[in-house]
Order: C-alpha cells, then sequence, then structure tokens
C-alpha cells in the first residue's frame, strides 16, 4: 500500500510539471511553441486557461492529501519492535567490575 501512494504522488507531480508547462506565461509558454496552440483552439483560449488552472489545483491538493497519508500508513505497519531501543532499555549486570587505568607502570622502554 505504501509503494503504491508513493507511484501516485511521482505520477501526480509529473503531470502536475507537464500541466504548468504546458499554461501561458507573459512570454507564450511552452505551449505555443510545442503545438498546445491546437487545443487552445479547439476548447478556446480561456477555457483552455480554466482547464489548467483545475488540474494545477487538482494535482497539488492530490499530492498533499497523499503525502498526509503517507504518514498514517507507514512502512511499519505492525508495530514492530526494534532490538536497538529493546537493549537499550535492559540494565547492565550490577557485578561487572568497572576498568581501571593503571598509571603506576611505565609501558615506554627508556635503555634500547
Amino acid at each position: 500500500m505504501y509503494t503504491l501512494v508513493i507511484s501516485l504522488i511521482i505520477l501526480l507531480s509529473v503531470l502536475l510539471v507537464l500541466v504548468i508547462l504546458a499554461q501561458n506565461s507573459k512570454g507564450g509558454g511552452l505551449s505555443s511553441q510545442f503545438g498546445g496552440s491546437s487545443a487552445s483552439n479547439i476548447i478556446g483560449v480561456k477555457k483552455t486557461g480554466d482547464l489548467l488552472e483545475k488540474l494545477t489545483w487538482g494535482f497539488i491538493i492530490g499530492i498533499m492529501v497523499l503525502c498526509l497519508t503517507t504518514n498514517f500508513i507507514g512502512i511499519n505497519q505492525g508495530g514492530g519492535t526494534n532490538d536497538v531501543l529493546e537493549r537499550a532499555g535492559e540494565q547492565a549486570p550490577a557485578n561487572v567490575p568497572a576498568p581501571t587505568l593503571d598509571l603506576d607502570t611505565d609501558t615506554t622502554d627508556a635503555n634500547p
């Protein structure tokens, strides 16, 4: 389920980029350069802009909702345990002596 949601997020993101690039900007946008003007002639300039704007908002809302659902789905659905956290909660045995540092012995050889 998690993989499906992530795949949908990626698909909607790619579609969002394509819809944004198809919109007319002040300089004409990519739609006039790559044949997007034919869609404007069929539907009409005003209706094409409205359709692209509605698609943009729909994709944005869809991506936001899917991103929030990934938080609730998560990979660890079964409430699995983490061995490191379990070991951190255990107490150390009381009989283990602490290591000591012997500073009286000289390990360097002064006379070769």
